[in-house]
């Protein structure tokens, strides 16, 4: 096996490997002199089957494993001899002259195959002392604490159904059935059957509660109402739609209350305790939060820091994943990149320059892993997979089973830990200042460009 690097151009690289006949015909040979003694064929005794006959019956199959085994041993050739780091698979080119590649299928002639490949950047990590960041602080208040509780007890306080004809007003627990039509069409999802709201508590869509105010059992109503811009479900959001909308119960709220026994309702021995736990839970929010600020503002700092080539071939494979998601998120959503004001070109540009970014910080993070010998434990895996199980009620077997059965779905579980403690490693070393900010600055919603490329 003969190989020559012919390209070798930033990260690119090009190799020409030529595999001699010869070398084709032994390593056939080889593998049918295996074949005889096993293969069965009608009219011969195991193991008596001529070559000629074996050949004639098996050699073209047997020839197309012996060619990739050629030319998976010259990729590790090629690895092992340049000392290369692969971005990706390299990509084979065969010849293009087909009666080139029946020779070699036979044995006949030589085999001249193109490897192309690309190969990560190499780049200096150094020290992490000009990297500064500030980690965001929120103080949590005791009027926040205390209106938890009053949600928590709002909502597991007791309703009493009014009498007959009594209108509904804000507080009060109204059990509808209704149907949601985009225009004249029903919608998925848009229909509900004993469905409970509380009226005043917004947590419906904007205007759906107060124009119920005033209704009555058996009472029917057309509810009109316009779903925010940045609703959920991407397909409804800014759209108009009119729900038929049947009253089928009013209640009145009962007495708020906040006490030993409400505090005992939810498995504790007081209220203090209660309190305890709510403001623990809010510091386990408040703490993600600033973690996730500190996280942005690293990866920001990153991504300036570090200035290199980048493989073409990860960057388009970021780039089609984030542009599928566009594409699916617009087809979903009805809209188009005019709407959006912008227009397909410049959307594909902002995007691409998100691949990039993601890319790279996936490449410095990968590198400072390995440099500070960043390890994942089986046992913080088996945490991410418990958690990952977690999200899926009631199917926590199968999901557990699912990525047992599939190391290529563990991995991904693996690579947040992995990136989450090289980011540990580099606070570590960076200079980070601390800043109380206000609760809304903390929970400011930013985008997220900062993810890196797995």
């Amino acid at each position: 096996m003969q190989v020559t690097e012919t390209l070798s151009q930033g990260l690119k690289r090009e190799f020409k490997v030529v595999i001699p006949a010869s070398d084709l015909a032994t390593r056939l040979d080889s593998q049918l002199v295996e074949m005889k003694d096993k293969v069965r064929i009608n009219g011969f005794r195991p193991g008596k089957v001529p070559m000629t006959h074996l050949k004639r019956v098996y050699g073209r199959s047997v020839m197309a494993e012996v060619l990739q085994t050629a030319i998976n041993e010259a990729n590790r050739k090629i690895v092992e001899d340049n000392k290369l780091k692969l971005a990706m698979e390299p990509k084979i080119d065969f010849p293009e002259d087909q009666a080139e590649v029946e020779r070699a299928l036979s044995a006949e002639g030589d085999l001249a195959i193109k490897v192309n490949l690309e190969i990560l950047p190499t780049f200096d990590v150094g020290s992490f002392d000009d990297v500064s960041i500030e980690r965001l602080k929120a103080e949590i208040p005791d009027e926040e604490v205390q209106q938890t509780l009053e949600r928590m007890a709002a909502q597991n306080r007791a309703f009493t159904p009014k009498e007959d004809g009594a209108a509904a007003v804000s507080g009060d627990k109204v059990t509808i059935d209704f149907v949601g039509k985009l225009g004249e069409e029903e919608f998925e999802g848009g229909s509900g059957t004993d469905i409970d709201v509380i009226l005043g508590s917004a947590s419906f869509i904007p205007g759906f509660e107060e124009q119920l105010e005033g209704a009555k059992v058996d009472e029917k109503r057309e509810v009109k109402v316009t779903f925010p811009e940045n609703y959920t479900a991407t397909h409804l959001a800014g759209r108009e739609a009119t729900f038929d909308v049947t009253v089928k119960g009013v209640a009145a709220p009962g007495e708020l209350a906040m006490d030993e026994e409400f505090a005992k309702g939810f498995g504790f021995d007081s209220l203090d305790k209660l309190k305890d736990a709510v403001r623990s839970n809010m510091e386990r929010d408040y703490n993600k939060a600033s973690r996730d600020k500190l996280k942005r503002a690293l990866l920001d700092a990153l991504d300036k820091k570090y200035s290199f080539d980048l493989p073409e071939g990860l960057v388009e494979q970021e780039f089609a994943g984030i542009w599928q998601q566009v594409e699916n998120e617009q087809r979903n959503g009805g809209k188009s990149f005019e709407e959006e004001g912008t227009t397909e070109e410049a959307a594909r540009a902002d995007y691409r320059r998100i691949a990039e970014r993601r890319v790279r910080l996936g490449l410095v993070l990968a590198e400072v892993g390995q440099e500070a010998n960043v390890q994942v434990t089986d046992d913080e895996v088996t945490q991410a997979l418990l958690e990952r199980a977690r999200q899926f009620p009631g199917q926590e077997k199968a999901v557990w089973d699912y990525y047992r059965k599939n190391p290529e779905a563990l991995a991904q579980l693996r690579a947040p830990v992995f990136e989450e403690k090289v980011v540990d490693h580099i606070v570590s070393k960076a200079n980070v200042t601390e800043r109380v900010v206000s609760k809304d600055d903390l929970f400011k919603i930013e985008a997220e460009d900062e993810k890196p490329a797995a």
